[in-house]
């Protein structure tokens, strides 16, 4: 199983129509084109969504070491709205691995490069292995 083939298996994500783009060590990057499903009443991005796409990097990025990991914290700051016809992308990038837990960065920008959002995490590695390498 390559990890592609494990993240779509993240049903939620996937039926936000969140994709995983990028994937190595330490490192994942989503994309998410905005539609009208993605708006709240207000007509912009729904704050969910644009935290399930940053979401979806962290877990990739996180796993990439082959240790099943589970975040236990998470903090978003929401910095400018976006709306239909934008493209979002989370870019995670790890800050700290150890034995057990990571800490990761997460930038999410729109196709422009302008920044929408920052995403940091921490996770726990569990004592299992995932079911895919990096590379397959």
């Amino acid at each position: 199983m390559t990890a592609q083939e494990f993240f779509e298996n993240d049903l939620f994500a996937k039926r936000n129509g969140i994709e995983l783009v990028e994937i190595r060590k330490g490192y994942s990057k989503a994309k998410l084109e905005i539609k009208k499903e993605h708006l709240n009443a207000g007509n912009r991005t729904q704050g969910g969504a644009v935290f399930t796409l940053a979401d979806l990097a962290l877990a990739a990025a996180a796993n990439s070491h082959g240790q099943l990991a589970f975040s236990l914290s998470s903090h978003i700051t929401f910095l400018r709205g976006s709306g239909v016809g934008d493209t979002l992308y989370a870019e995670a990038r790890e800050r700290y691995i150890g034995r057990t837990t990571g800490c990761y960065q997460i930038d999410v920008t729109n196709q422009t490069g302008e920044l929408i959002a920052t995403f940091e995490s921490s996770v726990f590695r569990k004592d299992q292995s995932v079911p895919f390498t990096l590379g397959q």
